[in-house]
C-alpha cells in the first residue's frame, strides 16, 4: 500500500472526443437546464404568490420544485462547463460533495413523492377529515422528514463510498460522481459497507413503493366509485401525474444502482443516469401543471397583474 498513488481528483466522462459533438451536448444540456429552471421557478413563484394555492398539495409541490432545481443544478452545469472547457476534472472533495448532494436530493424526492401520494389518498378517500389531518404543522413535519431522510442516506452513501481507497485510474465512467461508477475504479474488492448502504436505501425505496401502491390502490378504487365522469377526471388529473413521476424516477434509479457492474463503458449507464437526474426535474413542471386548472388560473392572474401594473387595459390581453 505504500507505493499506491493517492487520488486527489477524478476525471468525469466525455460525451464525445469530437469537439462539435461536445458543443452540441453542452447546448442540449443548457437548453434542458434552462427549461427545468424556468418551469420549476415558475411553479415555485405561482404557489408562493397565489393564496388560493396555499394548500398541502401545493406546499409539497413547491418543495418538489426546489428539490428538482437543486438536483439538476448539482450535475448539469458542471457537465456543460466540462464539455466547453476541455477539462473534465473534478476535485476529490468536489466529487464527495456532488455524490452527497445527488443522493440527498434524489432520496428526498422519493420520500416527498411518497408523502404526496398520502396527501392525495387523504384528499380523495377521506375528504371530510382532510383539513384535520393535513394541518400545516403536519405538512411541515413531513416535508422536513423527507429532506432529513435524504440527507441521512446521502451522508451514509458518500461516507461508505469514499471510505474505499482509490489508487488506480481516475476516470469516472459517468458525467457526474455516482456510486456504481466510483466502485468500478476503487482498488478495494471489499465493498461490504457500501452494499449495506445500498441495501438500506433499497429497503427505504421498497417501503416508499409499497406505500405509494397502497395509496393509489385506494385512490383508484374510490375514484371508480364516483358516478360523475367530471369528478373522476378531476381526481385522476391530480393523482396520476404523481404516480407517473414516481414510476419514471424510481425505476431508472433502481436500474442504475442494482444492475450488475460492467467493465466497459455502457450507453445504458449514461441514459439511466440522465433519466433519474435530468429528466424528472425537467418534466415535473409539465406533468404537474399542464392539465392543472388551478396552476393555469394562477398563471393567468400573474400575467394579468403584470399587464395591469404596466398600465395596460385588461381587455388587451390575448
Amino acid at each position: 500500500m505504500a507505493n499506491l498513488t493517492i487520488v486527489t481528483e477524478f476525471l468525469l466522462m466525455d460525451f464525445s472526443k469530437n469537439w462539435e459533438l461536445q458543443v452540441l451536448h453542452a447546448m442540449l444540456f443548457l437548453l434542458i437546464y434552462l427549461i427545468a429552471m424556468v418551469g420549476n421557478l415558475l411553479i415555485f413563484t405561482l404557489i408562493s404568490l397565489n393564496r388560493h394555492l396555499h394548500t398541502p398539495m401545493y406546499f409539497f409541490l413547491k418543495n418538489l420544485s426546489v428539490l428538482d432545481l437543486c438536483l439538476i443544478s448539482v450535475t448539469v452545469p458542471k457537465s456543460i462547463v466540462n464539455s466547453l472547457s476541455h477539462n473534465c476534472s473534478i476535485s476529490y472533495l468536489g466529487c464527495v460533495l456532488q455524490l452527497f448532494l445527488v443522493i440527498l436530493f434524489a432520496g428526498s424526492e422519493i420520500s416527498l413523492l411518497t408523502v404526496m401520494s398520502y396527501d392525495r389518498y387523504i384528499a380523495v378517500c377521506q375528504p371530510l377529515h382532510y383539513e384535520t389531518i393535513m394541518i400545516k404543522e403536519s405538512c411541515v413535519r413531513m416535508a422536513v422528514a423527507s429532506w432529513f431522510g435524504g440527507g441521512v442516506v446521502g451522508a451514509m452513501y458518500s461516507a461508505t463510498t469514499f471510505s474505499l481507497p482509490f489508487c488506480g485510474p481516475r476516470e469516472v465512467h459517468q458525467f457526474f460522481c455516482d456510486v456504481p461508477s466510483l466502485l468500478r475504479i476503487s482498488c478495494s474488492e471489499k465493498h461490504m459497507a457500501i452494499y449495506v448502504s445500498v441495501a438500506i436505501g433499497l429497503g427505504l425505496g421498497i417501503f416508499c413503493c409499497i406505500s405509494i401502491i397502497i395509496s393509489y390502490g385506494h385512490i383508484i378504487s374510490t375514484v371508480l366509485k364516483i358516478p360523475a365522469t367530471e369528478g373522476q377526471s378531476k381526481a385522476f388529473s391530480t393523482s396520476l401525474p404523481h404516480l407517473i413521476a414516481f414510476i419514471v424516477f424510481i425505476i431508472t434509479g433502481a436500474m442504475a444502482y442494482l444492475k450488475p457492474p460492467l467493465d466497459s463503458d455502457s450507453v445504458l449507464d449514461l441514459f439511466l443516469s440522465i433519466f433519474y437526474t435530468v429528466v424528472p426535474p425537467t418534466l415535473n413542471p409539465v406533468i404537474y401543471s399542464l392539465r392543472n386548472k388551478d396552476m393555469k388560473t394562477a398563471l393567468k392572474k400573474l400575467i394579468t397583474w403584470k399587464y395591469l401594473s404596466k398600465g395596460l387595459p385588461e381587455k388587451s390581453l390575448p
